[in-house]
């Protein structure tokens, strides 16, 4: 094999956009200059131009001289990514086992995958000093445009026009000015276009201030202990307050400090949509400081601006979600990761399945900078490192302004009478806080207007024709829909099977508020989830109606659990409680005791006691009475000791096979096929469980089994992956499946 001359660097290897687990060599042609490595190229693949990151420079390739192609240009003069970042990216690839080209593909904004410039320019024309003697000799004499327009140029200095001021102020001038550019007395140019900050996703409310409050007594001992540390260099501290705490306020003063020290903040949230309070509280706290905000919602091209803003260092405060933990941030000097526990944080779809909250931990390690979880209902995972030493535990446990937590009661359903959800002591207590000008919210983790259609004689349930699931009726809109593969179809009158009736059967956020309107007439009432609220003004709108007080009675899913502050909502009621106290899940008794412990955190933040009532036909189930006697750090503590006992983690580490496939059977054979190829392996201290069919097994008309990998050995773990991975890609079953690496997976379905 002939190899290539080792005198220079004249191969680049490029990390591509492809399912491959490999890097692709180029060559760097003699009259060019090898690219900066974590800068884009545009390079031949196949047939096509793909758009890949430089990765490393070498003296020879493996590949046959004669089969190398060049690099057909390079994209960026400078990094893409600089050299942590790409570091951060290679730890990536290697813990989650995924191809460098598609984990580097997640960390950059669709625009510059597709060769979009780097940094964002305009187009500017100034006078020249010729320009400007000719000015004061009077010409040009009889051209009034040309005169006029140099008249602008010369006032504007050195610094010029850009072509959208020049299209403003003088519409017509590229004739005049192209005519003045031969007579040399105008030059143009191009320059950066220069970062406008992102605006607060919700305007300001009543209760809102931009004065600094004065700090608790346990607010300021969480700083003193934070800045007896150190603030410039690495350390994890996991920041447990309860909700109303003032956690944010601690945000807010990290911030700061690490503004006025010229250096730039990192904020993470699990989803921005559900968060608008806290981007506010940041934009009014710093209003002169550019804010840059990254999250799904945006176009490709305010995605591209806020990036190449956070990029260039114009913006130095970043706030986004997951994927923002890639975000390219010079001098960044914390990293700030809120409501930590969230499942939002995990990559759950798709091809790379990441965790940005462990990728957070990863940077601030590698850059040697402080990052702080925050959270009022800490992952049992973050807990655990707390108590083995690698996070730094620091609590606020009492509100803040002297505010009193909520009383928790239990509603017995199976003593109350219920009406379209609503028990009567509910009913009464919501009449109770309404006469005393209190605002309620009402919780139920269910869209639609009833979970199921059920015909009252033959026993149908409407079906989802392409997944193991029920349709969930939409009254109002009168459909019925999947929410798991989007299917929708007409609501029906009559059975299909019989002709006989049909009736709803179980509640949603729609029969709720159709339920509570009948019940307070006059009374304004919102509604809070995906099906009403899909943009950031939707969810201002919402908002706003509560903040003002138009509307008394908030129904909503999970969403409003996260980062709303209303000072006058006083009751809190959750309905359905019960619904994950006896799933197969071993996270989901964590995650119902985080929903209730946040959902009841709403409840009084502000002078006025709150209550919350939780209905539930099972009152005497240890999760539900554990919270209302030792809260939820009893909780957490009786759930780690149950973990430990069974070994699943934090005391073990999972990676999940998952396949799909057309035909149930197909999936099996891949994942049995996958299971046989780790004989031939060590798989040491590993544990194999499966193949099964997840729980649904069927969605969107595919077939869905997983085969699970457990060890208490995490080393184990990732070095039988290491191995095994690339027996299954040569697998001839995997040929007829889709499939996909989880490691650390959430959901166990």
């Amino acid at each position: 094999m002939d190899k290539l001359p080792t005198s220079k660097p004249s191969i680049c290897r490029v990390a591509l956009d492809t399912p491959l687990r490999r890097t692709f060599d180029y060559r760097i042609e003699a009259d060019r200059a090898a690219p900066p490595l974590g800068s884009r190229v545009s390079v031949p693949f196949g047939r096509r131009q793909l758009v890949g990151v430089a990765i490393s420079l070498e003296s020879e390739s493996e590949v046959d001289e004669s089969k190398l192609k060049s690099i057909s240009r390079t994209l960026d003069p400078e990094p893409t990514f600089d050299a942590p970042l790409l570091k951060l990216l290679r730890w990536a690839t290697e813990y989650y086992h995924h191809p460098i080209g598609e984990v580097i593909a997640a960390a950059l904004p669709k625009l510059l995958r597709e060769g979009a410039p780097l940094v964002s320019q305009t187009e500017y024309w100034a006078a020249t000093d010729a320009g400007i003697a000719a000015l004061a000799a009077g010409e040009p004499k009889r051209a009034p445009k040309r005169r006029e327009l140099l008249e602008r140029l010369v006032a504007a200095g050195t610094r010029g026009l850009d072509v959208v001021e020049l299209n403003e102020q003088l519409p017509g001038w590229r004739e005049a000015a192209k005519a003045l550019a031969k007579q040399e007395w105008l030059i143009s140019g191009s320059r950066d276009i220069f970062f406008e900050p992102s605006k607060p996703v919700i305007a300001e409310n009543s209760t809102s201030t931009d004065i600094r409050p004065e700090l608790s007594a346990q607010q300021r001992q969480v700083l003193e202990a934070m800045q007896s540390s150190g603030v410039t260099r690495y350390h994890a501290w996991l920041l447990h307050g309860v909700t109303g705490s003032g956690k944010t306020e601690v945000y807010l003063r990290l911030a700061e400090q690490q503004l006025q020290a010229g250096r730039r903040v990192l904020v993470l949230v699990p989803e921005i949509g559900l968060t608008p309070q806290l981007v506010g509280r940041f934009a009014r706290r710093f209003p002169q400081t550019p804010l840059a905000v990254l999250h799904s919602g945006l176009t490709d091209s305010e995605r591209l601006t806020a990036w190449r803003a956070a990029h260039r260092g114009h913006a130095q405060l970043v706030i986004g979600t997951r994927s923002a933990v890639f975000a390219p941030i010079p001098s960044l000097g914390i990293i700030i990761v809120d409501e930590e526990h969230d499942s939002s944080f995990k990559q759950q779809e798709g091809g790379f399945r990441y965790s940005a909250r462990d990728l957070a931990l990863v940077r601030a390690h590698l850059l040697d900078i402080p990052i702080v979880l925050g959270s009022a209902t800490p992952s049992l995972e973050s807990l655990h490192n707390a108590a083995s030493g690698r996070l730094t535990r620091l609590s606020l446990p009492d509100r803040a302004a002297s505010a009193s937590p909520p009383t928790l009661r239990l509603v017995d359903l199976r003593q109350e009478r219920v009406h379209a959800g609503l028990s009567t002591t509910a009913v009464s207590a919501i009449q109770r806080h309404l006469a005393a000008d209190g605002q309620v919210l009402v919780y139920i983790n269910r869209r639609g207007y009833a979970p199921t259609l059920a015909c009252t004689a033959c026993g149908w349930v409407a079906p989802c024709q392409s997944c193991d699931a029920r349709m969930t009726v939409y009254r109002q809109a009168a459909r019925l829909r999947c929410h798991h593969c989007g299917a929708d179809r007409d609501l029906p009158r009559q059975c299909p099977q019989c002709g006989y009736a049909v009736k709803t059967v179980g509640q949603g956020t729609e029969r709720i508020e159709e339920s509570l309107a009948e019940t307070f007439p006059g009374v304004g009432i919102a509604r809070l989830d995906r099906d009403v609220v899909r943009r950031s003004d939707e969810l201002e709108a919402v908002v706003a109606r509560m903040s003002g007080g138009e509307a008394k009675i908030l129904v909503g899913t999970q969403m409003v659990a996260k980062g709303h502050d209303f000072p006058s909502l006083t009751l809190v009621v959750v309905l359905n409680a019960d619904q994950g106290l006896f799933s197969t899940d071993f996270r989901a008794a964590e995650r119902l005791a985080q929903t209730i412990v946040q959902v009841a955190g709403r409840a009084g933040r502000a002078s006025r006691p709150g209550e919350v009532l939780i209905q539930t036909e099972y009152p005497e189930h240890p999760l539900l009475s554990g919270l209302l006697t030792g809260g939820y750090d009893a909780f957490a503590s009786a759930a780690l000791e149950e973990r430990r006992s069974a070994a699943w983690p934090p005391f073990s580490r999972l990676a999940a096979l998952r396949a799909s496939a057309t035909e149930a059977e197909t999936a099996i054979q891949f994942l049995e096929a996958a299971r046989r190829a780790t004989r031939t392996l060590n798989p040491g201290a590993v544990r194999l469980l499966g193949p099964a069919p997840a729980a649904m097994a069927r969605r969107a008309d595919r077939h869905h089994a997983q085969l699970l990998l457990e060890s208490a050995d995490r080393g184990a773990l990732h070095r039988l992956l290491d191995q095994w991975l690339p027996a299954v890609e040569a697998l001839p079953e995997a040929r007829r499946v889709r499939w996909a690496l989880d490691v650390d997976p959430l959901e166990l379905f």
